[in-house]
């Protein structure tokens, strides 16, 4: 009995100190994984940092932090973390091994929000997709096309390829292309076309309209319209342009060719 009582005195005397010491270092350490998780997101947020990231990147700093209190706990109670830290290294090693495809795609996610290429709400061309950009992802980005089609696109893909934002700058430039034909009046045709960007109220009256030729085709004399409108004016303009340049065409007796074939029989009499 004395010498398990003994036994008990000699345990308390040398291991509560320890618990003593890694409770205290385990509250304190926590207070300041907290204070430390806050002041950085707040930086983050001084920094104009995606929301998204944000989230994330206080996320991963808060865990790392904690992983590295509860090691240095260990420590303080007398615990050995060499074999630990091995494990830990060994699996983390097999998770990026495994999961390449998707790490690459993380790391582009994240050079994405950082960057900020594009933001939700922008027209692109993204891995040779076009659309709005719904939602960026730490994976993927998700674009909405004209016809209401969701894409999902990989962040790898985009951070490897080309990407055309048609929205960032403000405004575009239409280059419109009307084909008509040999015979009909160049400078009617170009008037009713500038005439028709000047009555749309969406076209940037102090930018330049222009109408010029720009090619010979097989059987079309082509012009070329060019005129500005705001961003998010792009396609109601181009739609317009599309319809009335035809209909204004039809009115003047101007023609727009389509593809026609002769057909010839050797030894008949041609009407």
């Amino acid at each position: 009995m004395e010498n398990s009582l003994e036994w008990v005195t000699n345990v308390i005397q040398e291991y509560a100190p320890k618990l003593a010491l890694s409770v205290a270092t385990l509250v304190i350490g926590w207070m300041i994984v907290v204070w430390v998780s806050r002041v950085f997101k707040k930086v983050l947020q001084k920094a104009n940092v995606d929301i998204s990231l944000q989230n994330f990147l206080t996320s991963l700093v808060s865990i790392l932090l904690k992983i590295l209190l509860l090691f240095s706990v260990a420590n303080t109670f007398g615990i050995v973390t060499t074999s630990f830290v091995a494990i830990l290294g060994a699996g983390a090693f097999a998770i990026g091994m495994a999961l390449q495809g998707s790490l690459g795609h993380f790391a582009s996610g994240v050079m994405i929000m950082v960057f900020k290429p594009y933001r939700i709400g922008d027209f692109v061309e993204v891995g040779g997709k076009e659309g709005t950009v719904a939602s960026i992802q730490i994976f993927n980005t998700i674009l909405t096309t004209l016809n209401n089609n969701m894409i999902i696109v990989p962040n790898a893909t985009v951070t490897s390829g080309t990407i055309t934002n048609f929205t960032s700058l403000g405004k575009r430039k239409f280059n419109l292309i009307f084909g008509i034909s040999y015979d009909a009046d160049i400078d009617e045709a170009r008037e009713i076309i500038i005439k028709l960007f000047k009555s749309h109220d969406a076209i940037m009256k102090d930018e330049p309209i222009e109408v010029y030729v720009d090619s010979h085709g097989d059987s079309s004399v082509n012009l070329t319209a060019r005129a500005w409108a705001k961003s998010q004016d792009y396609w109601p303009v181009y739609f317009y342009m599309m319809e009335y340049v035809k209909k204004e065409f039809d009115k003047n007796n101007i023609g727009i060719p389509y593809p026609q074939m002769d057909v010839h029989f050797p030894g008949k009499d041609n009407d």
